[in-house]
């Protein structure tokens, strides 16, 4: 039987009265709970904190939740539980297939929302947390593996010398297979700084890692030019 009682759950609404109710209610259920405001105090919060699920709100100030959630979802792979006054299909399938695990729209039954708390964390818990964190440290896509406790990328099980700046690029780009990046947004998350006229800064380090991981860098199979928008590692 899988305990999830004294599990940590991160609620995150810049409401603060739907904050502490949904608290009180999750904290009776004998959960221990922290609390966020936006999308930058959550993960802020997730960072300080061992949380095992997050009920996040979309419409926050200074980071949305969806794109709290991308950032989440680059690291973490805990359930992310959608609370939204979005009622929309669209809606629930943007947020689904953002990464959430779940969505639950608002106004909320109480226990329902203690019943899908509940499911997720027993699914999330009885794959095992240390296996399902092991299982997002080790990205496979294809033939390519990247272990990224060890830093260490391999094709077809023969390891690939990176240096640090493709190895940084190359694990935002397998991190999230399919999404496309654009180059002012690779420059900034790799660079850590604002992106000014780095198109090709970019394009050459690009360049190095198709040169290292592909069989015929000129036809592609992994990391592929979307022409005027950006790169990415395509999904196989």
């Amino acid at each position: 039987m899988i305990n999830i009682e004294n599990s940590s759950i991160l609620v995150v609404d810049d409401d603060h009265d739907i904050v502490n109710a949904i608290a009180a209610l999750l904290t009776r259920e004998g959960y221990n709970v922290c609390k966020a405001y936006n999308g930058l105090e959550a993960i802020d919060s997730l960072m300080q904190n061992d949380i095992q699920l997050i009920l996040i709100d979309v419409m926050m100030p200074k980071l949305d939740g969806l794109s709290a959630m991308m950032k989440i979802r680059a690291t973490k792979n805990i359930p992310i539980i959608v609370l939204s006054a979005k009622s929309e299909d669209s809606d629930k399938i943007l947020g689904l297939s953002m990464g959430a695990d779940d969505y639950i729209t608002k106004p909320y039954n109480p226990m329902e929302l203690v019943a899908r708390v509940n499911s997720n964390l027993r699914r999330y818990l009885s794959l095992g947390a240390a296996d399902s964190v092991q299982k997002a440290n080790v990205v496979r896509i294809g033939g390519l593996v990247l272990d990224r406790d060890a830093k260490q990328l391999s094709v077809d099980g023969s390891p690939v010398k990176l240096t640090a700046t493709e190895y940084k690029i190359t694990e935002l780009l397998m991190t999230n297979a399919g999404r496309i990046f654009s180059a002012e947004e690779i420059y900034s998350r790799v660079w850590n700084e604002d992106s000014y006229s780095i198109e090709n800064t970019v394009m050459v380090h690009i360049r190095h890692i198709r040169e290292k991981i592909e069989i015929n860098p000129s036809e592609p199979r992994y990391l592929k030019v979307v022409w005027g928008i950006g790169y990415k590692v395509e999904k196989q």
